[in-house]
């Protein structure tokens, strides 16, 4: 227990401390560097997306920017109306040529398009998503950080629509450990080695695209935005990934199965097709989310029943919160006891009551009573159902009962995360 709950302290410390913060993302504010204007040219592959493409071109048409765009649809043989809906709504269409042997189908559109666009001369090109509604200031505000920052690539994380219960169960923690995988300070860091990009809104400027060989150099790459941010960072390219709350995707996900082959589809390609790989994720996953151990490993030793405010604070950031590290902090440098950080209503089905012990007793409630929405480490709080941690449940009530102690700790994820969103 006392092993498992250290590699699960150890793992925690690493993702808040050494992660590059990516648990602090928030939406990206506007530069107010103002560039001259730039010709974009937006790409839009599409197929069989006559139920959104028009929302997507009428976001880019209204955009509040002086420059010239120009909005190019490439039509993947779509078999429904989807290039119909596109003229109708503003854009130049053009049909994508049959699939070469070793290309993707969005990765051919793409590559298409760029041929097509370069006709104009652009400074930028814009490859966006059929699902995505632009904000109206998004296109400006992309070309002034990439001219402010000299960018060769420059990406938002878009919001992602969550309304249906298999969008608000699965969602956020898609964008959460999208976000674990991919910190944003390390893809702008030159110093790292880690580049990743948000493909529903890219901005690249056409030399560095040509740079790295063009689209064909990672025509075969199902994650094709991270295969173009790496491939651009390797080449010595600056990019940068941020987060939008106003531009967003209409794309519907109503059922879980979706959500699934959405999220499959490039997860198990990130684990190389890999089983051992995939097992040994979940395992790592059930040691860090679902293990119950870090809080009693430094909750309840002798060392931290101390009523010394320093001990006092290491218990109190034992408890897994980020208010509680701060809390911790301040408590050791000012050496006054600190007070538990708990939200103040814990719902109890035997009891109501508030909390404000002190940080040498500080209280432990079961995660199925209480609301951790904005605690991002809120997996650690809660007494064990048994001390020991995970053990083999005694019989079909404490199997149950453990299998909705799990389900609260994604859950509690899922809040945090969700509240980026919202």
């Amino acid at each position: 227990m006392k092993l498992t709950g250290g590699v699960s302290l150890a793992a925690w410390a690493y993702l808040v401390a050494l992660r590059g913060a990516f648990w602090r993302i928030r939406a990206t504010q506007p530069p107010t560097f103002q560039p001259a204007p730039k010709r974009v040219a937006a790409i839009i592959p599409a197929r069989n997306e006559e139920a959104v493409i028009s929302k997507a071109i009428s976001s880019l048409l209204a955009q509040e920017y002086d420059g010239e765009i120009r909005i190019i649809v490439v039509d993947d043989h779509s078999s429904d109306k989807t290039a119909f809906a596109a003229k109708q709504a503003g854009a130049v269409v053009i049909e994508a040529a049959p699939l070469p042997p070793g290309w993707t189908g969005k990765l051919w559109a793409i590559d298409q398009g760029q041929k097509f666009a370069m006709r104009f001369d652009p400074d930028y090109l814009l490859l966006t998503d059929a699902d995505i509604v632009h904000s109206s200031d998004n296109l400006r505000a992309l070309v002034a950080r990439a001219e402010a920052g000299g960018l060769d690539l420059v990406s938002l994380m878009v919001k992602l629509r969550c309304r249906s219960i298999a969008e608000r169960a699965l969602i956020p923690a898609f964008v959460y450990f999208f976000f674990q995988l991919y910190p944003p300070r390390w893809i702008s860091n030159l110093r790292h080695s880690t580049a990743g990009a948000a493909g529903g809104c890219m901005l690249i400027r056409p030399a560095a695209l040509e740079k790295i060989g063009g689209i064909e150099a990672i025509r075969g790459e199902l994650i094709d935005d991270c295969a173009l941010a790496g491939r651009v960072k390797q080449s010595g390219g600056k990019i940068w990934l941020g987060a939008s709350d106003t531009t967003h995707s209409v794309r519907e996900y109503d059922t879980f199965g979706e959500i699934f082959r959405m999220i499959s589809r490039t997860a198990f390609t990130q684990l190389r097709y890999s089983v051992w790989w995939l097992a040994a994720t979940i395992l790592a996953m059930a040691v860090v989310y679902f293990f119950r151990g870090p809080c009693r490993l430094l909750g309840s030793g002798r060392w931290f029943r101390s009523r010394r405010p320093a001990w006092a604070g290491v218990r109190v950031a034992a408890s897994g919160s980020p208010v509680a590290l701060r809390t911790a902090a301040s408590s050791a440098l000012s050496r006054e006891p600190a007070r538990t950080p708990w939200p103040p209503r814990v719902r109890s089905s035997y009891r109501r009551r508030r909390l404000a012990a002190p940080a040498h007793r500080a209280p432990l409630c079961t995660p199925l009573r209480c609301s951790t929405k904005h605690n991002l480490i809120g997996m650690f709080d809660g007494t064990s159902l048994r001390r020991s941690g995970f053990a083999p449940p005694k019989n079909a009530a404490h199997a149950a009962f453990t299998g909705l102690f799990c389900i609260r700790r994604v859950y509690t994820v899922a809040c945090v995360t969700r509240s980026w969103l919202d």
